[in-house]
């Protein structure tokens, strides 16, 4: 079997996911296109370069609908003759675009492919698409589903987190992300985004707020309590599901949650023989990929049991990982991670994460697993994981190793 290897990894800076923010002119297409052919300038591709373009995003409805992979390869600089895939696995949706590209390379079928995804959340909002889980009784009575952020409470009262562990958890990825970005630890991977006319749009991630402490996240209000208390009332289906529970203890807010952001990212993947056809030099091999499914109600647990899993599947133990992406979709998913596996903090995402820079649904696995990459080259490191939590209950996990 080939052996996939990482040649590059390019994101956007991630805006701020409303009307005033920077990347809110720009469409998820010409987003795309525009990191598309910052792998192509950066790399030297030249015609039918790769196999496949694999894009990932969470709500495909609208300009985000269709085969967005291949717009994006038609808006862009790329060969026309390279086609393009879009996938959906909800927020794990571009470390799955990675990971099914890496398979396809381990399989024999293509030397090359672009991976990566796009969110533009400002101008698609969240759940537009509709879902039948929610939306069709049917199947959201027999799921006992509720929103992801009575799932992230869930996941506090069963596991026994505080408001004050979160809290503090969201200050300090504050405080790593503006050190990340004072240090130009993201500077490898950020390519600036410009206009037409090529004045520029967006060059670092504007959605954080260094200034955050413990004071100032403590005056704001739980942001789930309502919709699980009053209306319409998720947390008597929690409770439904969970009857040990008697309560359920609403610790998370805006400020200990993942940011509503606009952003693309993507990751140059290729065989041995790809990178020599080209003139490149490899910087990791994905050594594993897994993913799983999980409960559908407390939903975003996912990291633990697909990080179990892959390292069955690899025969690898937690202590062979030198470094860790969790996704920060809320403080409680990383707290569980942490707790699951006796995991130091100082090795989980130590340049930030979601809750400071936001998390772009369809783009988060992709730029996770470049931030991975950077530090790992950074602290001069070996291995990583990137994992993440999905909604309805999934999870997913890339192990990255250098070379």
């Amino acid at each position: 079997m080939a052996e996939a290897y990482i040649y590059d990894a390019v994101r956007s800076p991630r805006g701020k996911g409303r009307k005033d923010g920077s990347l809110h002119e720009v469409t998820a297409a010409r987003l795309s296109a525009n990191i598309l052919n910052a792998i192509k300038d950066r790399n030297g591709l030249e015609g039918h370069a790769v196999e496949d373009v694999i894009w990932g995003n969470a709500t495909q409805v609208m300009e985000q609908g269709g085969c967005l992979a291949r717009t994006a390869v038609l808006a862009s600089e790329l060969d026309q003759r390279i086609p393009g895939l879009s996938i959906n696995r909800f927020c794990a949706s571009g470390m799955e675009a990675v990971n099914l590209a890496a398979n396809q390379i381990k399989g024999g079928a293509g030397d090359g492919y672009i991976a990566g995804g796009v969110e533009m959340m400002g101008r698609v909002a969240m759940g537009s698409d509709g879902a039948a889980i929610a939306v069709d009784p049917s199947i959201a009575m027999d799921t006992y589903f509720v929103p992801q952020g009575i799932s992230a409470d869930i996941i506090a009262t069963e596991y026994g987190f505080s408001r004050d562990e979160a809290d503090k958890l969201a200050v300090e990825s504050q405080k790593r992300a503006k050190a990340a970005w004072d240090d130009n630890r993201f500077a490898k991977s950020i390519i600036t985004i410009r206009d037409q006319n090529g004045l520029e749009i967006l060059s670092t991630d504007e959605y954080m707020r260094p200034q955050t402490d413990m004071q100032s996240l403590g005056g704001l209000n739980p942001a789930f309590q309502a919709m699980g208390e009053v209306m319409p009332g998720f947390d008597k289906v929690a409770l439904m599901k969970y009857p040990h529970l008697e309560k359920i203890n609403h610790i998370h807010h805006a400020g200990n949650s993942s940011g509503i952001v606009d952003g693309s990212a993507a990751v140059l993947i290729g065989s041995k023989e790809f990178g020599e056809a080209h003139g490149l030099k490899p910087r990791a091999r994905i050594r594993a990929t897994a993913k799983i499914g999980t409960d559908p109600t407390i939903m975003l647990t996912g990291p633990v049991p697909v990080t179990e899993h892959i390292m069955k599947q690899s025969g690898m133990s937690i202590s062979d990982i030198d470094l860790f992406e969790v996704n920060e979709a809320f403080a409680s998913v990383v707290l569980r991670f942490m707790q699951a596996f006796d995991v130091d903090d100082s090795k989980v995402n130590v340049n930030g994460g979601s809750i400071a820079m936001g998390h772009p649904l369809g783009a988060t696995g992709a730029i996770i697993i470049g931030t991975l990459l950077d530090e790992l080259e950074r602290s001069d490191k070996e291995v990583g994981l990137a994992t993440l939590c999905v909604a309805s209950g999934m999870g997913a996990a890339t192990i990255i190793e250098r070379v």
